[in-house]
């Protein structure tokens, strides 16, 4: 269905010379890039009045830029009771432990289901708001903490936060192979020109840094300690294979190569055990949009990574 147009006005800071569907993005978040993008494609983007279909299109502040978008109605972003495990909350925002194979956004093949939804039932206003409040997605099946906004001044200023880096992020991991020693992974990441569903190192791509530390080692795997410093799709999943230490059980960046001298049945075993990426948000650290305090918390490993390393001991 057609929604009514959207007119804005370019401001004259901090834009010169970016690129249309850049500032239109950071103009509306509550749209996709990419979806914002076809809408220029579609020809559904105008600026002063004219259509304009190149993406890139550089504007130079002060333009009146009117969208008239195409919006799906889609059934999947009703309320449903999907419990949402809670750790905190306050009137500003949640912070919840997400499950493994739990879905953040409804998206293809994930229609119901997902965080979304569950918000929608449980915080009625969350509809309101730029993707229902969410601030920062954790792929299906990593799991652990994610930030919640419950009013859009929390929701903004936290985007802000994430968006200068003073949100801090860290997660576990079990990768294959024995790691050395921890250190830092500087590589840009873009999407995958040849499979969309995943992204790729190159030097095209935005850039991405990854800190890594050691917790552990067993005989073929290492438990690490990691901080994003950035926020890209599968950062972690991308950054560890970049370097040649896949995560365990990981179905799409799982690596050409089994962990050093690893049999492949003993591989074969693992895997079968561990069918998902062994990627868990253990500790998240903000300050709260209202008290400007700072906030943190921390979650124990969940089941299945605390059995998985109970069964990689048994190997040292």
């Amino acid at each position: 269905m057609k929604k009514k147009e959207i007119n804005i006005l370019a401001p004259y800071s901090s834009i010169v010379g970016k690129r249309l569907d850049h500032i239109i993005s950071k103009l509306l978040p509550q749209y996709s890039r990419s979806c914002l993008k076809n809408w220029i494609l579609m020809s559904l983007v105008c600026v002063n009045g004219k259509i304009e279909k190149n993406p890139d299109k550089k504007i130079l502040g002060g333009e009146i830029i009117t969208i008239y978008p195409i919006i799906k109605k889609i059934q999947s972003n009703l309320p449903e009771n999907i419990t949402l495990n809670i750790i905190y909350e306050d009137n500003n925002l949640l912070v919840i432990n997400k499950p493994p194979g739990l879905v953040v956004h409804p998206g293809a093949g994930n229609d119901t289901g997902t965080v979304l939804n569950g918000l929608l039932y449980y915080y009625k206003n969350s509809r309101y708001l730029p993707r229902c409040g969410i601030i920062h997605r954790l792929d299906k099946n990593t799991s652990g903490l994610m930030i919640i906004a419950k009013t859009i001044c929390a929701y903004y200023y936290l985007i802000k936060l994430l968006k200068d880096k003073k949100i801090i992020r860290e997660y576990q991991a079990i990768v294959k192979g024995n790691v050395i020693s921890g250190g830092i992974i500087n590589s840009p990441i873009m999407r995958n020109p040849k499979k969309r569903t995943s992204m790729i190192v190159h030097s095209s791509g935005k850039p991405a840094i990854t800190h890594y530390k050691i917790i552990q080692r067993f005989k073929f795997y290492t438990h690490l300690l990691l901080r994003l410093e950035t926020g890209r799709t599968h950062q972690i999943r991308v950054h560890m294979l970049h370097i040649n230490y896949p995560l365990l059980g990981d179905p799409l960046y799982n690596g050409i190569n089994y962990s050093n001298n690893c049999s492949k049945k003993k591989y074969f075993y693992i895997n079968k055990i561990f069918p998902r990426q062994a990627l868990h948000a253990h500790y998240i650290e903000f300050l709260n949009p209202s008290t400007k305090n700072l906030m943190s918390f921390k979650v124990d490993l969940p089941k299945d990574m605390k059995n998985l390393i109970l069964d990689l001991k048994k190997e040292v």
